[in-house]
């Protein structure tokens, strides 16, 4: 939630949201046109680009250095495409293709899934626990939950009633967020077990399209923005007997003995059993359009980030404490020319102990693993990990800029 990439007609453009005055663009290329998905690795220089030209094609780049690492055909056009900093994932309507990211080679083909004509796929941030989730169902919201480390279903869970709409995974990997096309229930599960945890209401309107779900980087929160003009923003906590007391109705009554019978359950349980409202919600000032949102940190604040399809990104504080009304402290316009600050994002890193770029121009045939860490900092080297040559470049891929490949921040 650091960055923007957004693709245009001319190409695609690169963003970083370090503070909420100034959006500083980072890259800009006019090289490929009819951009429709940019996916960057986090704040690295590895940028992927499908374009209308060549739809069943992913291009990887380089992109301070301007050169493709590899480029990729499928058979069908690709709807999306997920990575981290041990997976990509490529998304195509009846199939799932899943690459190994240090050497880009094919690992796995998920065959003859339902059909997913939007796409719809998420993939943990965190490479640790690469769960992969898509629809399991065309015409329910069963989820598919897959790990991509292992290569292997994890499970299945019977999300929602109706066709999947959104899914989301938090920062750890740890909760999968989902949506229906009804779009009024949002519900979080456990991974990999798939336990329901919590359950929120959006709205009681009849039909909805959430496009999309985010959590913030602590688990805290969780996003959700449609095609109206409201952005809910829940709270994930439990309820306590600290709520304000009900009104003597009927349905105040039953609220007091549901309240009541989740102290006598088990947390997950009760967590579950919880429909809250929204914690803190925005008034847009335009609906019917297509947006996209981030929870964030800015300048040491909490931000919400929303951009939408007409190329505005509109930033907005959020209470962490109180919620309600968010208000909104800046728009951008992200069709205009930024401001290029090409090595702003590398000040802000700390210094990585062994560069991609120095264990890539390795020879591969060194038996020793203790000098050769892996890609992943949470235990490559107990794996054993080897990054080899690139077998689609003519050299090794040179990544030399010791702060930024693989990001050590996200």
């Amino acid at each position: 939630c650091s960055s923007l990439a957004i693709g245009t007609t001319t190409g695609y453009k690169l963003f970083s949201l370090s503070s909420v005055e100034q959006l500083d663009q980072v890259h800009e290329s006019n090289e490929i046109p009819d951009v429709y998905i940019v996916e960057r690795l986090f704040s690295s220089s590895l940028v992927v680009v499908v374009s209308h030209a060549k739809p069943q094609q992913m291009n990887v780049y380089h992109f301070k250095k301007g050169t493709e690492i590899c480029n990729y055909s499928y058979s069908s056009h690709i709807l999306s495409i997920r990575l981290n900093r041990q997976r990509l994932v490529v998304c195509l309507e009846e199939s799932i293709y899943i690459h190994n990211i240090k050497d880009m080679k094919l690992l796995k083909t998920i065959l003859d899934i339902p059909p997913n004509t939007t796409g719809l796929c998420a993939l943990s941030i965190n490479h640790a626990n690469s769960y992969l989730a898509y629809p399991g169902s065309a015409t329910s919201g069963e989820i598919a939950l897959y790990d991509g480390n292992t290569l292997k279903t994890a499970c299945t869970i019977p999300a929602h009633d109706g066709p999947l709409a959104a899914l989301a995974f938090n920062s750890t990997g740890s909760k999968l967020a989902s949506a229906s096309e009804k779009g009024t229930v949002i519900r979080v599960f456990s991974v990999p077990g798939g336990q329901k945890l919590y359950e929120f209401r959006r709205g009681m309107k009849r039909y909805v399209n959430i496009s999309s779900l985010v959590f913030s980087m602590d688990s805290q929160f969780l996003c959700a923005s449609s095609n109206t003009e409201t952005v809910h923003i829940f709270k994930l906590e439990h309820l306590t007997d600290s709520r304000p007391e009900e009104p003597p109705t009927w349905s105040g009554y039953m609220g007091k003995m549901f309240q009541a019978a989740t102290n006598y359950l088990p947390a997950q349980v009760s967590g579950m059993m919880s429909q809250d409202r929204a914690f803190a919600t925005v008034r847009l000032n335009i609906s019917g359009q297509r947006n996209i949102c981030a929870l964030s940190t800015i300048q040491k604040l909490p931000r919400l980030l929303v951009t939408t399809s007409d190329g505005h990104l509109y930033i907005y504080n959020l209470d962490p404490q109180d919620g309600g009304e968010c208000v909104l402290i800046k728009n951008h316009s992200l069709l205009g020319s930024g401001k290029m600050e090409e090595n702003k994002e590398n000040d802000l890193q700390p210094p990585v102990p062994q560069s991609y770029a120095a264990t890539v121009a390795r020879q591969s045939t060194v038996p020793s693993t203790s000098t050769m860490p892996g890609y992943s900092e949470d235990g490559g080297a107990l794996r054993g990990e080897v990054i080899p040559e690139h077998e689609f470049a003519t050299g090794p891929v040179c990544l030399d800029d010791e702060n930024e490949f693989p990001p050590v921040s996200i």
